[in-house]
Parts: C-alpha cells; sequence; structure tokens
C-alpha cells in the first residue's frame, strides 16, 4: 500500500513539476544553439546577444522573493500553473518578435513565466515526500529537468532542418500551455501550514549561515549558467575553432553531463548526509574543480576541451547541493522563501556574468565575426577571480580553527613567528567569521 501511496505521488506531484523544469532548462539555453540565427535575423551584436539571453535570467532573479512567498501562501500548484501561461505568452511573442526590443520584452516574459519552475517543485518535494528523500528527490528532478539542455542542442539541431527558429519557439509555446495546464489538473493540493518561527524573509537573510555559502553558490552555479547558456558556443567557435557540427555535438556532451551531475549530486548528498557529513564539504570540493576547469580554459592547458567543459556542465547542477544545505537551515514553511533567496543569487549572478562578458568581449575588435583569444580570456578570468574571492570567505571559518591548531602546536616555532601568525589568522577570522562579524 505504502509502495503504491508513492508511486501516486510520483505521478501525480513530482512529474508535472518536473516537466515545467525541463521547459525551464530549455528555454535557458536554447539560445546557445539559435545565437546565429539570432544576430543575422535581427543584426544583433555580442553585447545585445548577452543582454537579450542574460535578461531571462535578470527577471527570473527579480522574481524570486515574490514567488517564494506565493508558493509558501498559495502552494506551488496553483502558482507554477499560472507563471507557465506567462511564459507560454512569452514564447509565442518570442516567435513573431522582428524587434530587438520586443525580442526582449518577450524573452523577460519566458523568465517571469518560469521563475517558479525549480522552486516549485523543491517545494512540492518537501510538501509531499519524507524529510530524508528531499535531497535525493530533488537531484531526480534537476536531473529530469536539465533533460531540456540536452533536448535545446542535437534533438532541437535537427529540428532546425525542418522549421526555422520561429516555429520551434511556437511549438514550445504550445508545449508550455499544456504542461500548465496539466499541474492544474493533476496536482492535488496540500495545505500550506502557517510559519511560527520567524516566517518572514528576515529570517533567511539574518541567518549567517546563509550568506556564508551563498556567495559561493551564487558565483559558481550563475557563471555555470552562464557559460552553457550562452558563451559556450562562441568560446568554442572562436578559440576552440569548431565548425557547426562540431559545437553542437559539444553541446550535447555537455547537457549529457549536466543531467548526469544532478543524479550524481542527488545520490552523494543522500548518502553522506545519512553518515553525518555536512553537504557544505562537497560544494567546498565542487568549487575548487570549478575553478580549476576554468583556469585550464583560460591558461589553454594541454587538455581536452571537452573535460573543461564537462566540469562547468555539471557545476550547473550544484543547485542540488545548495538546496540540501539549505534545507537543513530552515524549516519547511519558510523552504519557498529559502530557496527563492537562493535562487535571486544565482539568477543575478548569471545575469551579471553573462552580460558583463559580452561587454567585456566587445572591447576587443572582431574580425571575420571571431573575437579574439585573449578577448575570452580576459572575460573568463575575471569571473573566476570573483569564484576564488567567494570561495575564500567561504572557507573563513576553516582558517580559525587552523590558527587555533597553530597556536597549539606554537612550541615548535620560534616565539615571534608563532606570535605573528597567530595573531594574523585570529583578526581576520575574527572580522568575518561568525563569532566575530557585525552583519
Amino acid at each position: 500500500m505504502q509502495t503504491s501511496i508513492t508511486w501516486r505521488r510520483i505521478a501525480r506531484v513530482f512529474l508535472p513539476f518536473a516537466a515545467g523544469y525541463y521547459l525551464s532548462y530549455l528555454f535557458r539555453t536554447i539560445n546557445a544553439l539559435i545565437a546565429g540565427h539570432l544576430s543575422s535575423d535581427a543584426g544583433l551584436g555580442t553585447a545585445d546577444l548577452g543582454l537579450l539571453t542574460s535578461v531571462y535570467f535578470l527577471v527570473f532573479a527579480a522574481a524570486q522573493i515574490p514567488v517564494g512567498i506565493l508558493l509558501d501562501r498559495f502552494g506551488p500548484r496553483r502558482v507554477q500553473s499560472s507563471l507557465l501561461l506567462v511564459a507560454a505568452t512569452g514564447a509565442g511573442l518570442f516567435a513573431v518578435s522582428t524587434s530587438f526590443l520586443s525580442l526582449l520584452i518577450a524573452r523577460a516574459m519566458i523568465g517571469l513565466g518560469m521563475a517558479a519552475a525549480l522552486t516549485a517543485g523543491l517545494k512540492s518535494i518537501i510538501l509531499w515526500f519524507p524529510r530524508d528523500r528531499v535531497a535525493l528527490l530533488s537531484g531526480y528532478m534537476i536531473m529530469l529537468g536539465s533533460l531540456g539542455a540536452v533536448t535545446a542542442t542535437t534533438p532541437a539541431e535537427h529540428l532546425l532542418t525542418w522549421m526555422d527558429w520561429r516555429q520551434l519557439f511556437e511549438i514550445l509555446a504550445v508545449a508550455t500551455t499544456a504542461t500548465a495546464i496539466l499541474i492544474y489538473v493533476v496536482v492535488p493540493e496540500r495545505g500550506i501550514v502557517p510559519s511560527t518561527a520567524g516566517g518572514t524573509l528576515s529570517a533567511v537573510f539574518g541567518d549567517r549561515r546563509f550568506w556564508r555559502i551563498a556567495p559561493l553558490s551564487a558565483t559558481c552555479v550563475g557563471s555555470a549558467w552562464s557559460l552553457q547558456g550562452l558563451w559556450a558556443s562562441p568560446w568554442l567557435t572562436d578559440v576552440e575553432g569548431f565548425d557547426r557540427a562540431s559545437l553542437v555535438r559539444q553541446l550535447f556532451i555537455m547537457s549529457i553531463v549536466l543531467s548526469g551531475g544532478a543524479w550524481l549530486f542527488g545520490m552523494v548528498v543522500h548518502y553522506i548526509r545519512r553518515r553525518g557529513i555536512g553537504a557544505e564539504i562537497i560544494l567546498g570540493t565542487v568549487t575548487v574543480l570549478f575553478i580549476a576547469a576554468q583556469l585550464a580554459l583560460i591558461l589553454r592547458a594541454p587538455l581536452p576541451s571537452t573535460l573543461s567543459w564537462s566540469v562547468v556542465a555539471i557545476v550547473g547542477t550544484a543547485t542540488v547541493i545548495s538546496f540540501a544545505v539549505i534545507a537543513d537551515y530552515f524549516p519547511p514553511e519558510l523552504a519557498g522563501r529559502a530557496n527563492g533567496a537562493l535562487n535571486v543569487l544565482h539568477f543575478g549572478w548569471a545575469f551579471l556574468a553573462q552580460y558583463a562578458m559580452g561587454l567585456v568581449l566587445e572591447q576587443w575588435p572582431s574580425e571575420d565575426g571571431h573575437r579574439s583569444v585573449v578577448a575570452y580570456q580576459v572575460a573568463f578570468g575575471v569571473n573566476v577571480g570573483i569564484q576564488i574571492a567567494a570561495l575564500a570567505w567561504f572557507t573563513l571559518p576553516w582558517l580559525r580553527s587552523i590558527a587555533s591548531w597553530m597556536s597549539s602546536t606554537a612550541f615548535f616555532m620560534p616565539a615571534n613567528v608563532s606570535e605573528a601568525v597567530d595573531t594574523v589568522f585570529y583578526e581576520v577570522s575574527a572580522v568575518f567569521t561568525d563569532e566575530g562579524a557585525e552583519w
């Protein structure tokens, strides 16, 4: 009986929201495939293309807090189905737009309509499934959703041999409308328990643990989204010299890795938490690998670019880790607000990174429609520098532990060296860690 109930919940709750997230990922990454068509049809420059693609993230980020509040108040069923209709309208408008402004408005509407795609799914998991299964099911949801990125590569490329990109967006508009209806009709209602413990945004933004993890999660996940969603394509074309077939194949590989990464992170987080290990350790490890992969690209290390770009892709699913951490920090009745608050930073950074890279690239002249390697190295390098700073902030509590350990072993050092090291570590960690910072 319990098994049948579980499968019924998966069919009526989990899968409909996974379908909505699938569309979100497809819309997020499709511009990487049709960038050339957009540039030629609408006469878009590099900065215009960056703004057009990244406005999705900007509107998405701006909507996260209101969406989180609405999810906590009205539940994921009504919120998600309503917003998907907005996205369907935006997709239809995008299909018929001929000017940059109308394309920008349409893309913004799609971003608004997809603003609850992930958080609504996570909220439904928290409401309908046991707490010890949240990380695992979140990983599965992001894995299924990220198949939208797979669809936005080779499958969409095949469709474009039969139709143009405008007809493709007409199909997406119809599919989004159908998904909105599916969620509204199939997903059952679930009573929302009012928060009794500081159920406002101040409970989230006032938590020091949130501000320790949020900058690192945002700069890594947001950067991975911005790279895969747009800048991987011109890098592979201008720097690696890929032709169209090779480019689509590389994007396809990245999207497959992206989907597998969500499943992997979900499984890893699920099992290490059962052993009492915090998911923060995994997030820090993933960040180090992400920075190393980007540096390998920037420095033109003698490694297959597929390896580095696969790491970039898999980091886009590190939200599984971040949301698992957030689920431990806050009660279920604050899940919508907490996830929404973190997503503000995820998508806000994705917008800034995606748009800023376009601006940086335009500082170098274009030769035969291609930017120089140096332009990409500078654009990517600035982003990596900020990620390193966020990693340093994240690891500062461990610096204090190191300082304590060094103090305990001070007799092995000359007195003046021991005192200087201890003073530096103590003062730095006292400023930035929970015990010493005034937030």
